[in-house]
């Protein structure tokens, strides 16, 4: 969608992105903080954050409940919804145009005047205790923060974040609140037909009612590597696995784009070189590879499925294509398919408002880098076997790499698959 993005900074200190897109017929609003877990006053009270995020919608300064709350925002449509991380919060929502600013508004009050309460307190760690317990059979869940642990994040598994919720009282999540959802604190991104109603929009931001407060800066870990971690789970039928080799500093745009390039070469369609020959063979049904950034580093993260007597010829077939890669053979073909996928897949990737708004909030919202949108072509087209060869080997080389795995396997099968991993 064509489309013209403009900053605007508030006389009360909170920044965000205008995304103006002509003849939209939605209007997407992302506002964020950073005051995700990792903003918890104290350990104990770890998963506060994510409490803050479930009473969002609640009881406020106009409506009594969530339900009241709801029933006004929703009548003609529109959708809200809300996430935690470690280190943010994000209030998201999204409407017809014509109501645009009736549901600004809505956003308004729930954010700037939230009226907590124990009932609803006590409702919401109740959905917070479930919706964690769920996680934790999801395999996948479950291995990540683990793996995080592991090279030395300061953040707390799945069973460590349920046990912090019975800690957490109404004086807390007040106290969280305040100095997380300040003005300063505060991003925010609004698309759609933005350009005509500029002055409305921002008139309505600059009469939110939070403190001045400041930006939070992020917490920066001492990583490293680790021995590799079976989470033991007897009803396991297959290894569930995670691996990750990571750098410390953040990839710019450029970068990022080839070592998206990379993994659509080793794992992206059934022709790539890891996924696609694992198919072939019969080996795992899926696996993949993806680029993560924190603010304060990059990690290259492969996980996937595989049936224990498959695992040794799996984690061997990765061995031998990731050395491949570190020795430079990659041919121009599979270079040139890589581009031509990553082109049509941008030109695809920006049919919706709500499209467009997450294109710029992945950057936006962490370091504050706004990526030109119609450059994008022209930097994959510079995509060349270099700079994936010097990526992946700054990747290999880091020293900080971690492998988790969940199973019923010895802890012999995941020592030995780790090996394969030191390439």
């Amino acid at each position: 969608m064509k489309h013209s993005v403009e900053e605007v900074k508030l006389k009360n200190g909170a920044r965000g992105l205008l995304i103006d897109i002509p003849n939209a017929s939605v209007m997407t609003t992302r506002v964020h903080f950073r005051g995700g877990m990792r903003y918890a006053k104290k350990p104990e009270l770890y998963e506060i954050a994510h409490v803050v995020e479930h009473l969002s919608f609640g009881a406020n300064a106009k409506y009594k409940d969530e339900k009241t709350y709801e029933a006004d925002f929703t009548k003609n449509g529109a959708y809200h919804n809300a996430w935690t991380s470690d280190f943010s919060v994000c209030y998201e929502t999204e409407c017809a145009d014509f109501e645009w600013e009736r549901i600004l508004d809505l956003k308004r009050v729930a954010i700037t005047s939230p009226r907590f309460n124990d009932e609803e307190l006590k409702s919401e760690k109740g959905n917070v205790k479930s919706e964690l317990t769920s996680y934790m059979n999801d395999y996948s869940r479950l291995l990540w923060p683990r793996l995080q642990k592991a090279i030395g994040e300061n953040v707390a598994d799945l069973r460590e974040r349920i046990s912090t919720l019975p800690n957490i009282e109404l004086k807390d999540i007040r106290e969280h609140y305040r100095r997380t959802h300040t003005a300063k604190n505060m991003r925010f991104i609004i698309a759609g037909q933005v350009k005509k109603r500029r002055k409305d929009i921002i008139k309505n931001l600059e009469s939110w009612d939070l403190k001045e407060g400041k930006r939070f800066d992020a917490p920066k870990d001492e990583l490293h590597s680790s021995p590799s971690v079976l989470i033991r789970r007897k009803d396991a039928n297959n290894i569930t696995f995670g691996f990750s080799l990571v750098t410390s500093r953040h990839l710019s745009i450029e970068e990022s784009l080839s070592m998206d390039a990379l993994n659509h070469i080793l794992n992206g369609t059934v022709s790539s070189r890891i996924f696609g020959e694992a198919r072939r063979r019969g080996l795992v049904y899926s696996m993949g590879s993806d680029l993560s950034h924190s603010i304060h580093y990059s990690s290259w993260d492969f996980d996937g499925e595989v049936n224990e007597e498959s695992a040794e010829d799996l984690f061997s077939l990765i061995q031998g294509e990731m050395v491949k890669v570190l020795n430079g053979e990659i041919s121009e073909e599979d270079i040139n398919s890589a581009k031509s996928y990553a082109l049509g897949r941008f030109q695809m990737g920006a049919q919706t408002v709500g499209q467009v708004a997450d294109y710029y909030a992945e950057n936006y919202f962490s370091t504050g880098e706004i990526n030109n949108y119609d450059n994008i072509p022209n930097l994959i087209n510079k995509i060349d076997r270099a700079r994936l060869v010097e990526l992946a080997r700054e990747f290999a080389a880091s020293g900080i790499h971690a492998f988790v795995a969940v199973g019923s396997c010895e802890k012999a099968l995941i020592n030995s698959l780790e090996d394969k991993l030191k390439f």
